[in-house]
C-alpha cells in the first residue's frame, strides 16, 4: 500500500460574488477531484489548534501528524533546517522576507506594505539584494542566509523570541504599529530600505513594471525545532515534494526524504508536472511508502487577492499534479490511498490565512463508495469531521 497527500496551500476560501456565490474550489474545473470525490470520502478537518495563529507552519505540522502545541517552536527555525543553517540551542531564527513598501517621501513608519513577495522575485535576484544587506548589517550577533525567492533567514545569536507580524497579514496598511518592538531589528529593517530602494537591480525592476524588493521584513521567530522521526512514528518512509523551505525544513527535521524539483518556485507557474513525477518515482522506484506533494500557488494567489489566478492555481493542481499521479498509480497496479486538502483557508476577501475548517478528500484505490458528493467546502461540511488535524494522518494510514 502506498500513501499520498496532495496539499493545495491556502486552497480553501469563502463564497465569492464574482464566482456566482461559489468558492474558488467549487467554481474551478476540477475533473480529477470531482471523479475521486464520487468514489471517496469528503469531510472537514480542523488543522489549526485553538489558540494558535493560522499559518502554513502549524497547519502542515498537523497534516503530517505532529500536534503543533507539542512540536511547534516557530516558523523560521523549520525553514532554517531546509537551508542548512547550523543552529545552536541559543540561536533564534527569524524569517526575513524581502518585501515591497511604498517609496513616497513619508517617514519610515508611515510607509505602506504593498507586496509581501516583491512580485514573486526570483531566488537569484533576491540573493543579490540580500548580499548587499548582509555586507552592511551582518555581524557576530546577526547573520543572514539565502532561502528561496523572497523567503530568507536571519539568525540572532543569543537572541530572544519576540512578537513579530507576518507581512501578508498587513498588506495595504501603514507599517508603523507592526514594526518590531526590538530596537535593533527595527533599525535593521529601516537601514535595509535605505540600501535596497535605489539598488540597480530594483531600478531595473521598476523599469520593467515589477515591484521593487526594497525592504527586509522580519517575522516568524523561534528556537531550534525538535521533531520526532516520521518513519519511527508512523512506520512509513516518507518523501516531501515542495518548493518552499518551510515544508522542506519540516521534512528534514522529521527525517523524511526531500525531492528537489527543478523549476519548482512556489508561484503560479511552478513545475507541477515535475512534482507529480517526483512523487511517482519516489513511491514506485525509490522505496518510499508515503509522498507529500505541497503546492504553494493557491495560497500565493489568495495573498495577491486574485480570484482568477486562484481558480487557475486550483485547476493546475487538479490537472497537472493530481491527474498524472492518479493515472501513474493506477497504471502501476499498486494499491494506494490519496488524501487531498488545503492546510488552511486563504480567503480572497482578507488576503491572509484564517483558522476555519478545511475540506478533505480521502480516496482508496481499492474501494468505490459511489457517492454523489463533490469536493468543495459546502459539500464537505455535510461529511465527517476531524476535530484534531494531527489525527487525520492516522485515518489515512488506518487501512
Amino acid at each position: 500500500m502506498k500513501y499520498i497527500v496532495v496539499l493545495g496551500d491556502g486552497m480553501a476560501d469563502e463564497p465569492i460574488e464574482a464566482l456566482g456565490g461559489k468558492t474558488p474550489l467549487a467554481y474551478a474545473d476540477t475533473k480529477m477531484m470531482d471523479q475521486l470525490s464520487k468514489k471517496g470520502e469528503v469531510g472537514m478537518v480542523h488543522t489549526i489548534p485553538d489558540g494558535m495563529k493560522p499559518g502554513s507552519d502549524t497547519a502542515n505540522l498537523s497534516v503530517l501528524g505532529y500536534d503543533p502545541k507539542r512540536y511547534y517552536s516557530g516558523r523560521s527555525p523549520l525553514e532554517a533546517l531546509s537551508i542548512g543553517v547550523p543552529m545552536k540551542e541559543t540561536d533564534i531564527a527569524i524569517r526575513c522576507n524581502i518585501v515591497t513598501i511604498s517609496e513616497e517621501e513619508e517617514a519610515f513608519e508611515d510607509k505602506i506594505i504593498i507586496d509581501h513577495s516583491s512580485d514573486e522575485i526570483s531566488t537569484e535576484d533576491c540573493a543579490v539584494l540580500l548580499r548587499a544587506v548582509q555586507e552592511a548589517l551582518q555581524n557576530e550577533t546577526y547573520q543572514f542566509y539565502v532561502g528561496t525567492s523572497y523567503r530568507h533567514c536571519l539568525i540572532w545569536n543569543r537572541g530572544t523570541v519576540v512578537e513579530l507580524t507576518p507581512p501578508h497579514d498587513v498588506l495595504g496598511q501603514r507599517i508603523g504599529q507592526y514594526l518590531p518592538g526590538d530596537a535593533a531589528l527595527r533599525r535593521m529593517m529601516e537601514v535595509s530600505y535605505g540600501i535596497l530602494k535605489d539598488h540597480p537591480l530594483n531600478v531595473e525592476r521598476k523599469k520593467k513594471g515589477l515591484n521593487p524588493a526594497n525592504c527586509c521584513w522580519f517575522w516568524g521567530a523561534g528556537t531550534k525545532p525538535m521533531l520526532s522521526d516520521f518513519e519511527e512514528k508512523t512506520g512509513k518512509k516518507g518523501l516531501m515534494i515542495s518548493a518552499v523551505d518551510l515544508l522542506k525544513g519540516i521534512a528534514v527535521g522529521a527525517g523524511m526524504g526531500v525531492a528537489h524539483v527543478e523549476g519548482a518556485n512556489g508561484g503560479l507557474h511552478t513545475n507541477y508536472e515535475g512534482k507529480a513525477r517526483a512523487a511517482v518515482e519516489g513511491l514506485l522506484h525509490q522505496g518510499y511508502d508515503f509522498a507529500y506533494i505541497h503546492v504553494e500557488a493557491p495560497d500565493e494567489m489568495g495573498h495577491q487577492g486574485s480570484v482568477e489566478k486562484k481558480v487557475q492555481a486550483i485547476e493546475y493542481l487538479d490537472d497537472r499534479v493530481i491527474r498524472p499521479v492518479v493515472e501513474a498509480m493506477d497504471q502501476s497496479g499498486e494499491d494506494y490511498r490519496l488524501l487531498i486538502l488545503p492546510d488552511h483557508p486563504t480567503p480572497i476577501r482578507v488576503r491572509t490565512h484564517t483558522a476555519d475548517n478545511v475540506p478533505y478528500l480521502l480516496y482508496d484505490s481499492r474501494k468505490d463508495l459511489q457517492s454523489d458528493r463533490g469536493y468543495h467546502e459546502e459539500e464537505a461540511a455535510g461529511g465527517p469531521f476531524v476535530g484534531q488535524g494531527y489525527e487525520l494522518i492516522n485515518i489515512l494510514f488506518s487501512e
